[in-house]
Parts: C-alpha cells; structure tokens; sequence
C-alpha cells in the first residue's frame, strides 16, 4: 500500500482557524485531534497527512484542491520582486535560497515582504513631501477604505449570487428556514449562554446560535451575514485573492467588508431595492421599514448602486460617534475626507446627537466650491437589557447639490440658489479665514499676534 502522502501547511491552517474564529481547543475538537497537535501542525512540527487534510475538508467544507495548494511558489515569486531592488543589488542571493526561504519559512517571508512595503511607502511619502495629516498605507483599515472606494463600493459578482439567493430565501419562507433546508438548526439563546458573542456558529451540532436580545432588523442582519459567509463564502474569497493587501489584518477585514456588502445585497436585493429607492424618493426610513432593514443598513445600501445602466444618485456615507471618531465611511459621490483628525464641526452630522432619531438635513459648501446636500441622524447599537448600555452614533448621507431634487428631504429645492453652510474637510487642511469653529491653524499659513488685536476668530493668520 503506498504511504499517505505528508504536507507541511503550517501557517495555512493558523489563517485558516484565525479565519473562522476558532482556539486551538475548538479546532482539536472538530478534528478528534489534541490542542497540542493543532499546535505542532501550525508550527510545521508535524505534518499534514492526507487522513487529516480530508478531515480538514469535510469539518469545514473547503476544497481539498484549494486548501492543499502550494504557498510557496506565490511568496516565492513576490520574493524575487523584492530582491531585484537596487538596494539589494550586491547581495548573491540565488533562486534555490529564496525557493527554501519561500517554502520552509512563511513567517520570515511574511515579514520581508511587509518591511519592504514599509520601505517604499516611506520613499514614497517623502518623494511627495506628504502633510501630517495624509492617509497612511499601513492603516490596514484604510488600505479596505481604498479597496472599497476603487470599486466604487459596487461588487457586481455579489449582487448577482445575492439576488439568486434572496429568490431561494423567499421561496423557502425566510433565511432560517432557507437554512434548516441545509441541515443547520437556528437558535436563539439569553446572551449570557453565548459568552459575549452575538452570533456563533456551532459546527459540532450544526447550529447557528444568535443573541436572543437583539431586535427583528438586527436578527435579520445576523442571519444575513451567516449565509454570506457560508453559502458565499467561494465569491468573497474570489474576489479577496484578487486583491494584494499588505497584512492579514486588511485582507480579513476586505472580507469583513465584503460579507456586510454580501449580507445588504441578500437583504435589500439590487433591482428591487434600485426600483424602490427611486418610487420612494431616496426616504432612508421608508425603505429601511420596507425591507425589513435598520435606518443605518438602508444608508449603506444606497451607496452601492452603482450597476452600469443602472446607477442610482452616488451617496458618500459617514459613520461617528460623539467623539467624532470615523467608524465607517464609504465614498460614492466624490466628497472629500480627511484620513485623520476631525471633520468640520459645522456639518450637522456632528449635531444629530441633540435630536436622536430626528433626520436632518443640510446643504454644504467646500472652499472650493464644491456643494452638497446632506442628511443626518443617529442610529443605535447595543442595549436589550439591563447593564447592556445602549450606542449612540450618528451617520450621514451626502450626494452633490445637482442631485439633490431627486430626494424626498429637498423636493422642489434650487440647487444653485439656496444658502448652504461654509465647511472644510479639517481644520488643518481649510482656509477659511473667518471661521469661529476652527480648531486649529490651517498648514502652510503664517499665524499673525494678537499683542495688539484679538479678532473673535480662533486665530489669525497671514495671506498666503
């Protein structure tokens, strides 16, 4: 009988189990194996037989082709682009040495790969003179932010499965019957069985277990999100291997990204929702209680209606909390963002706090010109109990003024003739000089004295 064949996957199977969110103990568990040895195996200690790789497969329902591929040629070929760098120019560094290194030492490869990145990116910021301030590539959150925004948060591949699988959903009578077709029971439990979790999936029992605290559009969501990262697992991997991020870190949260994208689209299907986001006139609310979806979720599905021949108005979407930080943000209509600091406190985003549950609106002028019109609300997460607190964020959706009329919030508006508030991107990039809510000095700008003068602006600074 011929002997079973032996892999080395060492770091495939830790990004694997990091992946599916799963300790040492639980993967051991589900491959009858110890903690230990799923220790030794991500260590390369011991090896992979072809026994344990089907059992792999079948606990996790991977493709054996896929799971068993060769990492090596891949770090093997990105390694060799490195080293043809003029700064490695007088090191002898043969092919076979840089095969070993590929193969054998991940990890090591891994890192190599990441400082070069880190290197050119610093040529790179001071070839530009970049300003403090400037996005940095090494943000993994900002690196998906790009990803997204080079896409123009449209990914056609998914709305297509999604739409085929919402008409499945329906036919079976809702997602957790669509998912009791497959074999896995739905559970909802008291959030103290679930171990701070909201949802987990039990792969032993075949359960998905959800927070039973949370409320009907949240339970829907969970349940949405689910099946994206199962049922369409192979389309979100398709479309992160077709990416080059510089971490983990981004290519997991690319695939955060794209289950939340996956997850809306099963939830709020493309022609429908394109078709009642018009009928409706863009009204958030409305189209958030037809679906069946939160205020937040039908925002965000907004932004993604970019199908050719079938784009919708593109909206820039903002989420922050009272501190002002930046939670989520998603460009479609070509509004600027600063990558760091604080936006301009003059945008009512910032005000919705004071009316929770109220839509504001508001019409926006840039320095340059630029002008747009902008609804605001808060949105909720948490809560559902006793010593649950309750999150408050507020989140926004902006389009240019030109499209303003086709909303329900500006019908019968003039564009160009109504007043629109002066605002900036940030303080540190916003001229304005007369700007009472300025937090600090624009860059490049002379700041005058004020031993003679105090002007009720914050400062006062020099012509340029």
């Amino acid at each position: 009988m011929a002997e079973a064949r032996s892999l080395y996957l060492g770091p495939r199977i830790k990004r694997l189990r990091r992946e599916l969110g799963l300790t040492q103990q639980a993967m051991a568990e589900d491959l009858a194996i110890s903690p230990s040895y799923v220790a030794l195996l991500e260590r390369n200690q011991r090896p992979l037989t072809a026994p344990l790789l089907l059992r792999l497969a079948r606990a996790y329902r991977l493709d054996m082709e896929d799971l068993a591929a060769e990492e090596g040629e891949d770090y093997a070929r990105r390694i060799a682009e490195v080293l043809r760098d003029p700064i490695f120019a007088d090191i002898d560094l043969p092919a076979l040495e840089v095969a070993d290194l590929a193969t054998n030492f991940p990890g090591v490869s891994e890192a190599l790969l990441r400082l070069h990145g880190a290197y050119l990116r610093e040529q790179q910021a001071l070839a530009e003179q970049r300003v403090p301030g400037a996005e940095e590539a090494s943000d993994p959150v900002a690196e998906v932010r790009r990803f997204v925004s080079r896409q123009r948060n449209h990914f056609p591949e998914l709305d297509a499965r999604a739409e085929v699988l919402a008409g499945e959903i329906a036919e079976a009578g809702g997602s957790r019957e669509f998912l009791g077709r497959r074999g896995l029971r739905v559970r909802f439990l008291p959030p103290d069985l679930l171990v701070d979790s909201i949802r987990r999936y039990d792969r032993h029992n075949e359960q998905l277990l959800i927070d039973d605290t949370l409320g009907a559009e949240s339970r829907a969501w969970q349940l949405a999100v689910h099946i994206a990262y199962t049922v369409m697992r192979g389309d979100i991997a398709r479309i992160v291997r077709g990416e080059t991020f510089t971490g983990r870190t981004a290519a997991n949260l690319a695939r955060r990204a794209l289950a939340s994208y996956a997850a809306a689209a099963l939830l709020m299907p493309y022609d429908r929702f394109a078709r009642a986001a018009e009928s409706r006139r863009y009204d958030v609310e409305a189209l958030s209680r037809q679906f069946g979806t939160s205020f937040e979720q039908a925002a965000h599905r907004l932004t993604t209606l970019g199908r050719p021949g079938q784009e919708r108005v593109p909206f820039f979407f903002l989420r922050v909390d009272e501190a002002g930080n930046v939670s989520k943000r998603l460009d479609g209509a070509g509004f600027p963002f600063a990558a760091h600091g604080g936006g301009c406190p003059l945008w009512n985003v910032h005000s919705a706090f004071r009316t929770p549950g109220e839509v504001i609106t508001q019409w926006l002028e840039l320095p340059d010109g630029q002008r747009f019109f902008s609804i605001a609300r808060t949105v909720t997460a948490g809560g559902g109990g006793v010593g649950r607190p309750l999150i408050y964020r507020a989140v926004a959706l902006a389009c240019a003024a030109e499209h303003a009329p086709k909303l329900a919030y500006a019908e019968s508006a003039d564009p160009r003739a109504i007043a629109a508030t002066p605002i900036g991107v940030t303080c540190r990039l916003c001229h304005r000089a007369a700007c009472r809510a300025r937090a600090v000095p624009p860059i490049g700008r002379e700041i005058l004295p004020d031993d003679y003068r105090r002007a009720v602006e914050p400062f006062t600074f020099g012509e340029s």
